[in-house]
């Protein structure tokens, strides 16, 4: 019986994990990826300064260079909201620390009920080991209640 419970709360997190592990690195490359980009935006201007801007508006036959920052400063912002959006989002789910605690536990879990299967510990002590491992996803829910 307790292995079934076991086997069960594994496939869950399992479940879990393959939803949210793809969601963290996602907001997380979002994030990084969006920082570097604006950085980069902003690195011509800031050091070549005119001559740069004017530079690009040749390549680019625009009449004003000052179209060049404009666009440049856009994309900046753009692209500094959506990583700001992007570790707001993982922080305020608390995303990466519940993708850790799964990981975790399906490890402890797989553990438990390999020690179970092959009697090195008794039913009770495997219980109290259980609930350990169960309180700390208590954010997973079975895959049965859906």
């Amino acid at each position: 019986m307790l292995s079934a419970r076991i086997e069960q709360k594994q496939q869950a997190v399992r479940s879990y994990l393959g939803r949210e592990r793809p969601r963290r690195n996602k907001l997380s490359n979002v994030s990084v990826g969006g920082s570097a980009l604006a950085a980069m935006l902003t690195a011509g201007p800031a050091f070549g300064g005119t001559g740069f801007t004017e530079a690009l508006s040749r390549v680019f036959s625009l009449g004003d260079d000052s179209i060049v920052w404009r666009v440049l400063c856009l994309f900046a912002v753009l692209l500094s909201v959506a990583a700001a959006l992007a570790t707001n989002f993982a922080n305020s789910h608390s995303l990466s620390d519940r993708v850790s605690a799964a990981e975790t536990a399906n490890a402890q879990l797989e553990g438990l009920r390999d020690t179970l299967s092959f009697g090195h510990i008794d039913t009770d002590e495997a219980l109290k080991l259980y609930q350990q491992y169960v309180a700390q996803v208590a954010f997973v829910d079975d895959v049965t209640s859906r």
